[in-house]
């Protein structure tokens, strides 16, 4: 409609006059309305053709768009990655990976779910999450692929008056003559304390039990019990709580924390850049 005549804008469309001049004529027959006005000057759109116009290069745009964007899901620029991770890695690791990733990916989602180390596995094995975070222990979920991503060390917080508190590291055995406050049911850190329970002859006196670091110090301060964190977790909450840190020698202290996925060639490029991404800051 913009170039004046029907023979130009034949050229510039490489086609014969005759067919731009059938194309017009049976599209304004689908629409039941006249789009051009014909004269021996050459055309100019009615109102409907100019309104056509203006529509017709917004779907274009939009086209263009799509393409775009579709063209950056490819490529990893957009897309969702669905996380699941135990309360240690969010709590001590993940925020900084999450906040440097997405600086480097802004238009990438992360959804991300807080789940017990077995929980962990089984949801990216059931296709419920694309990668998983868990501490390895024992329990270890078939046909998944598991890569190092950190290591913590679990230890000791006691309240200030506790009969512990004078101590600088402690054994497992010693712990078990307290009060416990525990942590969720399945975790990783309350299935170490059963099983030592069990092979020192020691039933695991848990008082209580928290769903997260923050209540389960402010029982501790509250002299409820003594309980199991990580280090990096319990240095933090030690500047704000009136709580004592202290090293357990028990080897299972230093553990491993993991990424699973079902299959690096099989995860969706934003998936990939994720994983990449947390291993890269392992470095």
């Amino acid at each position: 409609m913009n170039c004046g005549t029907i023979a130009t804008a034949a050229e510039q469309e490489h086609i014969a006059p005759s067919a731009v001049s059938k194309r017009l004529s049976d599209l304004e027959d689908s629409l039941g309305t006249q789009l051009l006005q014909r004269s021996n000057r050459g055309i100019e759109p009615t109102v409907a053709g100019a309104e056509l116009l203006v529509l017709a290069r917004s779907v274009l745009n939009d086209l263009d768009d799509i393409y775009y964007q579709i063209r950056e899901h490819a490529s990893g620029a957009r897309g969702l990655v669905r996380v699941f991770a135990n309360i240690s890695t969010i709590a001590g690791f993940l925020p900084e990976s999450l906040r440097t990733f997405m600086a480097r990916h802004p238009n990438v989602q992360v959804q991300l779910e807080e789940k017990i180390s077995s929980a962990v596995q089984h949801g990216v094995a059931s296709n419920s999450a694309d990668v998983g975070l868990y501490a390895h222990g024992n329990s270890q979920a078939d046909g998944l692929t598991s890569l190092p991503y950190r290591r913590d060390e679990l230890v000791v917080v006691a309240p200030l008056d506790h009969s512990l508190a004078a101590r600088s590291a402690v054994g497992i055995r010693e712990t078990l003559e307290y009060d416990y406050v525990g942590f969720h049911t399945g975790s990783y850190i309350n299935h170490e304390l059963l099983k030592s329970a069990r092979e020192e002859n020691l039933q695991f006196k848990c008082r209580m039990q928290a769903t997260s670091f923050d209540a389960l110090t402010l029982m501790v301060e509250a002299g409820m019990g003594i309980a199991l964190m990580p280090r990096q977790v319990a240095q933090r909450y030690s500047c704000l709580a009136r709580i004592v840190v202290l090293r357990l020698n028990e080897p299972w202290a230093h553990r491993e924390l993991r990424i699973c996925v079902r299959s690096i060639d099989r995860l969706s490029v934003a998936a990939r850049l994720f994983v990449e991404h947390l291993r890269e800051e392992m470095a």
